[in-house]
């Protein structure tokens, strides 16, 4: 039996990417998705006809998780098409490469309206339907700058920050109800967005990881699929770096 087999799941952010590359692997586990997206409509149809050629339900969703009244909209969608809601998955996620002291008001409200308002918009939206249903599995991305700065990406490290921080708070106050809540933080995973900030993007980070590879969005999925599934069970408000050890290891003069 696969790990998710019959289940159904809502993954934010997954017309491509890191989100997609979750919806895949979940595909693959036995698991039903709803693909969410706010403008990438061709992106998640591309999604959904993947899932489907594996067999399982799938349908894209429309929402921008940052407005509570999209939110509200995209779980009823969901609820009524699926019946229930077993996982999760808070991908979507935006950022902004700026400068501090250049970074407008508007460009801070939009990633953290998106990113760490939008994990929580969909959380309490989420756990109230699987209060009723005896339990489920929220799942978090976060990121590397869980754990340290990055630079140029202020409001970005701060949704991640408060991401971590949430996750702690809604484990423990879920918990009762039967509903874990963790946090996968990934490290240098090669998508769209990321092949553009460097050239060389392998060439990059895979000589400073101890895994000497950087890793891909099936890497972040199967992360995600150990904490939707039973082999988890007894695992809440955890953050799973997944980084091939990157940001496990110091700077360190002697290397």
């Amino acid at each position: 039996m696969l790990p998710l087999e019959g289940k159904y799941a809502l993954i934010t952010g997954a017309s491509k990417g890191v989100g997609k590359g979750i919806a895949l692997e979940f595909g693959k586990a036995g698991c039903h998705v709803a693909v969410n997206y706010n403008r990438d409509r061709a992106g998640a149809e591309a999604t959904v006809a993947e899932l489907e050629a594996m067999g399982r339900r799938a349908f894209p969703v429309q929402a921008d998780v940052g407005v509570a009244a999209d939110v509200e909209r995209m779980f009823e969608e969901v609820l009524a098409r699926f019946g229930r809601l077993d996982v999760l998955v808070n991908n979507a996620g935006v950022q902004t490469w700026k400068e501090l002291l250049e970074l407008t008001e508007a460009e801070w409200d939009r990633v953290l309206n998106t990113n760490l308002k939008g994990c929580f918009l969909c959380t309490q939206q989420a756990a109230r339907r699987m209060k009723e249903t005896g339990g489920g599995s929220i799942i978090n991305i976060g990121s590397g700058c869980n754990k340290f700065a990055f630079p140029k990406l202020v409001d970005y490290t701060a949704s991640k920050g408060g991401i971590e921080q949430f996750t702690k708070v809604a484990a423990v106050e879920l918990g009762p109800y039967k509903i874990r809540v963790n946090c996968v933080a990934p490290g240098a995973i090669e998508i769209e967005r990321t092949k553009e900030e460097a050239g060389d993007y392998a060439g990059t980070w895979a000589p400073i990881t101890p895994l000497r590879r950087i890793g891909y969005p099936a890497d972040v999925g199967r992360a995600c699929v150990f904490f939707a599934s039973g082999q988890s069970g007894f695992v809440t408000g955890q953050t799973l770096f997944v980084d091939g050890g990157l940001f496990s290891k110091p700077h360190w003069p002697y290397d």
